[in-house]
């Protein structure tokens, strides 16, 4: 197999070694230098009664941030029982009753280490003081002691040997690299080195997995030549630790030529190189070696194996693959595993397949809070908030991550005032805060995009100190741009040098500039960052400036921007290569967007729609239509709101009344039937088709009905027939509906729709009768009277005012007419 490391196969033979030795710390610069010498924190407690022993030995040990579970370091007086001195001793038992007392201690421990009986372990301890020593005794001894977390009591036993051998030693390295305790555990197999006592295979990979935490590849090279010359490099247990610390070390390569040269393999070495390559992203690689590894008869997958491989086809959307594994599980009876079923319902939200989530959720027979939270993240995730949320308040157990998913789903689906609700909720509860959970906090404030809220927002976010983290950066810096604070964005901007502002923050800056209106400021600062050479310009920054002069109409910088997507590889982002065909059709230039379009090797629904938007506006009604159906030909993408009501858009303009109906259809067969946009667009097109009992059969059926709405249908009603005529513009209660809306959105881009819906019919009779100028002029001053009159009693629910309203409109057109 070729070697995948960026760096190269040679190193790992020319920094082996010749001579496999390890030198002691103390005699080895380099290795005090890495290995700083060990404040001692425990001694061996003085005991009145010991194992005889002339010298014995002791070791230091440095203290560490983890602590090991002890309940107290020992003190002064010794825990063992003190014996009279005077106390005659016993004769010493015969070789027979010492094998006996030996199988009962033995299986005495064994149960105190099972049970959790320190007392029992104690007891035993005492017998052991009144037997010769036996070192296989005192080795279960103190692992037992190691289990139940007695370290002191295990080192006391340890202090007082006559001759530990690698058992002993081997028990105190395995529990200091397991317990945050790396260093120490390095340090006493230098120890076991001095005193001449040679290392197994237990001892070899209790000390690489302290060298794995440690990250210490130099000293593993050494620990490597060692097992080299003792012969244990063929043990497939050392092989395994041996491949975890190249991996994580970054020397992929390395661990692969170590995997390719085992001659004996196991699940773990299998699982060590497939989780391996899939954390590396090399999902191919990951696939061909789980084939291999079903091809090895004494080999089966477990349940690491199948989510690894699982988290790999998640990982590049390979739902066919992933099938297989899947019928895999099943096949060697992992269909209850709790692991391998959380990794099939990312696998099956990944590729989209919600059914099968759903379907997979309810076979699960036992569900822990990560099931549960893989759920929710589901559900959010394909838009199904409601669903979330049932689940979530009927989950058994929370805890912190499940509340985080929630909120992060609120804020991605746009649920911004629900999304701070729960986050208050979370608050209120004493749920912790993690930087995500602020995060999508900070992303509904932006939603909202209230000046008040944002404040707030960003207070608790400087009270908690959550400010300095760098994702919170971002997230509050786009919270001020999408809030109106671009002063406080500038601030926070420009309070670092120009040369330590990175690309993300130049970016925001630029896309906050855009947002707010003041395009010029935007290129403005984009030319600045570009000219002092601080800003990188990467795919987000290019789209962001291709949609600036697209809105500016600068094709020369637009060009310039396409010739460095080109030159730096980013005509693969479909973002990027979308923003370029938006470009050119804002500039009119649709020659160049569709050479743009068909070279495209892959669409997402956003290319179908800046090609069939630009269309549109071109006018070319026959060719947006035309787009729609090799869309629908082509099959990967589906169509969204956006396309649909662009396409309808082409047919009422047109009044392509045939095209428009297969266009409902399809809108219809894809789920499309309650979207509000796409309602309206829908009214708009059978208006312009003159077919006012299909826009009455529309409205009726419609389940949301806004401002649009109404607007639209009133709209339709003025120009097909007597408003007032209408049962449904008469109902009182469409009244009061409409009275609500306009009610809750006082502003003016709520209400100008309702001014420029109700305004349509006279303003197009000006630019037919009247075209001059100047006319046009005095007769949209009336009709803006008129409007005005409408913005002042629109509140009110009697039908009079609304037919004196159209009479005034009616009296207008009667002047344009004459």
């Amino acid at each position: 197999m070729a070697t995948m490391s960026s760096r190269p196969s040679s190193t790992f033979h020319l920094l082996l070694p010749p001579h496999p030795l390890l030198i002691p710390s103390h005699q080895n610069p380099s290795l005090s230098r890495r290995f700083p010498p060990p404040k001692p924190w425990l001694s061996p407690p003085p005991s009145s009664v010991s194992l005889s022993k002339t010298k014995p030995h002791h070791l230091s040990f440095s203290s560490s941030t983890s602590q090991l579970h002890q309940s107290s370091l020992p003190n002064k007086q010794s825990h063992l029982p003190d014996f009279p001195p005077d106390t005659p001793s016993a004769p010493p038992p015969s070789l027979e009753d010492a094998q006996i007392l030996y199988s009962k201690c033995i299986k005495r421990l064994r149960v105190s280490a099972r049970y959790g009986d320190v007392k029992l372990a104690k007891a035993v301890h005492a017998s052991v003081l009144k037997l010769e020593e036996c070192t296989f005794l005192v080795n279960a001894l103190i692992i037992t002691y190691l289990k139940l977390g007695r370290v002191s009591d295990a080192y006391t036993v340890f202090g007082d040997m006559l001759e530990p051998d690698v058992v002993s030693y081997t028990a105190f390295i395995s529990c200091f690299a397991k317990s945050g305790y790396e260093f120490d555990a390095i340090e006493l197999f230098f120890e076991m080195r001095e005193n001449g006592v040679e290392p197994n295979k237990f001892t070899f990979v209790a000390l690489l997995t302290a060298c794995n935490r440690l990250m210490e590849l130099e000293l593993g090279f050494v620990v490597h030549s060692l097992i080299i010359r003792l012969g244990l490099l063929c043990n497939v247990y050392i092989a395994n630790a041996l491949m975890g610390l190249y991996y994580k070390c970054g020397y992929l390569g390395s661990a692969l030529q170590l995997f390719d040269k085992m001659s004996e393999r196991d699940v773990a070495s299998w699982n060590t190189i497939i989780v391996a390559m899939v954390n590396e992203l090399k999902y191919e690689n990951a696939f061909g070696l789980f084939r291999k590894m079903q091809k090895v008869e004494l080999c089966r997958a477990d349940h690491v194996t199948l989510s690894s491989v699982m988290s790999a086809c998640a990982g590049c959307c390979a739902y066919k693959a992933g099938r297989e594994v899947h019928a895999h599980a099943l096949k060697i009876r992992y269909e209850g595993d709790l692991i391998v079923n959380n990794a099939l319902i990312a696998f099956y939200t990944r590729c989209g397949r919600f059914e099968d989530v759903e379907a997979l959720f309810r076979r699960i027979p036992i569900k822990d809070v990560f099931t549960w939270t893989s759920m929710i993240t589901a559900c959010m995730e394909f838009g199904r908030v409601d669903l979330a949320m049932h689940i979530f308040d009927t989950m058994p157990e929370r805890n912190s991550v499940s509340y985080t998913a929630v909120l992060a789903g609120l804020s991605r689906n746009n649920y911004g005032a629900k999304a701070l609700g729960f986050f208050r909720r979370m608050v209120m509860e004493g749920v912790e805060i993690t930087d995500q959970a602020l995060t999508s906090a900070i992303a509904a404030a932006s939603l909202v995009m209230e000046k008040n809220l944002s404040e707030e927002i960003h207070g608790f976010a400087v009270k908690f100190g959550c400010g300095s983290n760098s994702l919170i950066e971002a997230a509050l810096f786009d919270m001020f741009t999408r809030c109106g604070r671009m002063p406080d964005a500038q601030k926070m901007f420009f309070r670092r040098p120009l040369d330590r502002i990175r690309t993300v923050d130049w970016t925001s800056m630029i896309g906050g500039y855009a947002r707010n209106g003041q395009p010029e400021e935007a290129l403005t600062l984009f030319h600045k960052g570009v000219v002092e050479g601080t800003m990188d310009v990467g795919e987000v920054a290019s789209a962001v400036v291709l949609g600036l002069c697209g809105r500016l109409g600068h094709e020369e910088m637009g060009k310039q921007i396409h010739c460095h997507a080109l030159k730096s590889g980013y005509l693969y982002n479909l973002e990027v290569v979308s923003g370029i065909i938006s470009m050119y059709s804002k500039c009119c230039n649709m020659e160049d967007a569709i050479k743009i379009f068909n070279a495209m090797s892959e669409r997402d629904v956003v290319s179908w729609n800046t090609v069939i938007v630009a269309m549109v506006s071109e006018l070319k009604y026959e060719n947006a239509f035309g787009l729609f159906r090799m869309m629908q030909k082509d099959g990967l993408c589906r169509a969204d709101h956006v396309t649909l009501s662009s396409v309808m858009n082409a047919c009422a303009r047109c009044c392509a009344y045939k095209a428009g109906r297969e266009v409902h259809a399809h809108a219809l067969k894809i789920g499309y039937e309650g979207h509000l946009r796409v309602n309206n667009t829908l009214i708009a097109f059978y208006t312009r088709c003159r077919r006012l009992e299909d826009v009455e059969a529309l409205f009726r059926r419609m389940p949301i009905k806004d401002v649009f709405t109404w607007t639209s249908m009133i709209t339709a009603c003025m120009e097909l027939g007597d408003m007032w005529e209408n049962p449904l513009i008469r109902m009182d209660k469409g009244i009061k509906e409409m009275n609500r809306f306009i009610k809750e959105y006082q502003t003016w881009t709520e209400i100008r729709p309702v001014r420029f819906c109700l305004g349509r019919l006279p303003g197009r009779s000006i630019r037919m009768i009247c075209p001059s100028g100047h006319r046009v002029r005095s007769f949209c001053n009336q009709i803006e009277l008129a409007l005005t009159l409408l913005l002042r009693v629109v509140f009110f629910s009697d039908s009079t005012v609304w037919i004196h309203f159209t009479g005034v409109v009616a009296l207008v057109l009667d002047i344009f007419r004459s």
